[in-house]
């Protein structure tokens, strides 16, 4: 249970002795977020009659956004809440609870609990309110897409078959089962390998290390097939299994010299990423999942899509300018993108869009080029500030779900900052903050 209706637990005198300072990004950023709507639809997430009241999810909503508008980890962010009176006051917490208000690891079990669904539901209402407010407009759609790099060291093929030993050592340990394959050995080459790493040993080392891998995940089959029912490892032993069996067969691929090999496993921690080059001459090849962006021509983040592998950009098009309409309420009078999304059914979509660069000078009259050419530049301007300053330069989540609920929340804050960056320049209209609240 818990409770879902947001009330202040810090006094006026409380606020009035320590939030001193009206312009301090916490306090504007604060003033904006629509709190009770956001309180009030985490409900659905617990049970209401079970258990007991759990913490506050005016506390938690808040814990989460200061994570990413400071770029702080599950420790970190509970430390700096104990030490910064402006982060606690963001956050909601009466000084009585501060010493204990909640455990680094409690934000874990909160995400997973939340899942994309519920964080999505975050990032929803702060969006809602700002285009409500006609902060954010929605008269031009700036596409593009980039990687979202997974937490994983570089990968290699021998590199994986190790850490795959490493896995059924842990599924042995844990049943006090000795290990079926000769461990010294695989020390050995695993030595081998790191002390000279010529191209003919490594081949060497990588054939035998498969042999040697295969012979066991047919006892490691066997095994697993045993386990009884009542086993809560089970089903996460069924899952390595089939992680395993991949990994096996992508070396059949590899000893028969096989240069492509679709659905490539980079990483066993996170097996949902996948090496993706998108044509830049550094790095060539990054490890994690496809980020598909757009912008309106402010720099407020309309749409975050996240994708397994590289598709096709002229697939992810269509479904993009869908997702903007559907945010924005209309279609975009500009839709800008690169020459990677040209097709021929691409080029009238959006449907009702006046106005269709991608790529090519001469997709727009003569009169709206200049602006064509700018806004396709700043998309590159956009994208670089997410990578660098706004959390989308590695995602510290796993599998496709961990970096949808990264996305989503490094979105909330991309766009909070954007609002106070425009905010302090005066680039904001009077009706607008008045409807937020902040004139």
């Amino acid at each position: 249970m818990i409770k879902t209706e947001f009330e202040e637990d810090l006094p006026p005198e409380w606020v009035e002795s320590n939030i001193t300072d009206p312009d301090n990004e916490l306090v504007i950023i604060r003033k904006i977020i629509p709190w009770n709507e956001i309180t009030s639809r985490m409900a659905e997430f617990y049970d209401p009659e079970k258990g007991a009241f759990g913490l506050s999810p005016r506390i938690t909503v808040g814990v989460l956004l200061l994570q990413k508008l400071r770029g702080l980890g599950d420790e970190r962010v509970i430390s700096q809440i104990r030490e910064n009176r402006y982060m606690q006051w963001f956050c909601n917490v009466p000084d009585d609870d501060l010493r204990d208000f909640m455990n680094p690891s409690s934000l874990c079990r909160i995400r997973k609990r939340l899942g994309k669904e519920g964080v999505a539901i975050i990032e929803s209402e702060i969006f809602r309110a700002l285009r409500v407010a006609d902060v954010i407009k929605g008269d031009t759609m700036l596409t593009d897409s980039t990687v979202l790099p997974a937490d994983i060291i570089y990968p290699t093929d021998i590199g994986l078959i190790f850490k795959a030993f490493g896995k059924m050592r842990q599924f042995a340990e844990r049943r006090n089962i000795p290990a079926w394959w000769d461990d010294d050995e695989v020390k050995t080459l695993w030595r081998e390998y790191n002390l000279d790493r010529g191209e003919k040993k490594i081949r060497d080392i990588f054939l035998r290390f498969a042999t040697m891998f295969a012979e066991a995940l047919r006892i490691f089959h066997d095994k697993v097939g045993e386990l009884p029912d009542s086993d809560t490892g089970k089903e996460k032993a069924l899952g390595m299994l089939s992680l395993l069996t991949l990994l096996d067969e992508q070396n059949d691929e590899k000893v028969a010299d096989r240069r492509r090999i679709d659905n490539r496993i980079v990483s066993l921690d996170d097996p949902e990423a996948r090496p993706i080059k998108k044509g830049k001459k550094h790095p060539s090849c990054e490890f994690g999942t496809t980020l598909q962006l757009s912008f309106n021509r402010d720099g407020f983040m309309i749409t975050v899509e996240n994708f397994i592998g590289k598709p096709n950009d002229t697939r992810l098009w269509p479904g993009t300018a869908d997702l903007f309409i559907k945010r924005m309420g209309g279609s975009p009078e500009y839709a800008v993108g690169d020459r990677g999304y040209r097709s021929a059914a691409n080029m009238g979509i959006p449907k009702d869009t006046k106005h269709i660069f991608l790529g090519h000078s001469s997709d727009v009259p003569e009169n709206k080029k200049d602006y064509c050419r700018k806004a396709r530049s700043a998309t590159e301007g956009f994208i670089a500030v997410a990578k660098n300053l706004r959390g989308f330069g590695r995602s510290l989540y796993t599998g496709l779900t961990g970096d949808r609920i990264w996305s989503l929340l490094c979105q909330a804050a991309c766009n909070l900052k954007k609002f106070v960056q425009l905010y302090r320049n005066d680039k904001i209209e009077k009706k607008s903050l008045l409807r937020l609240g902040v004139a």
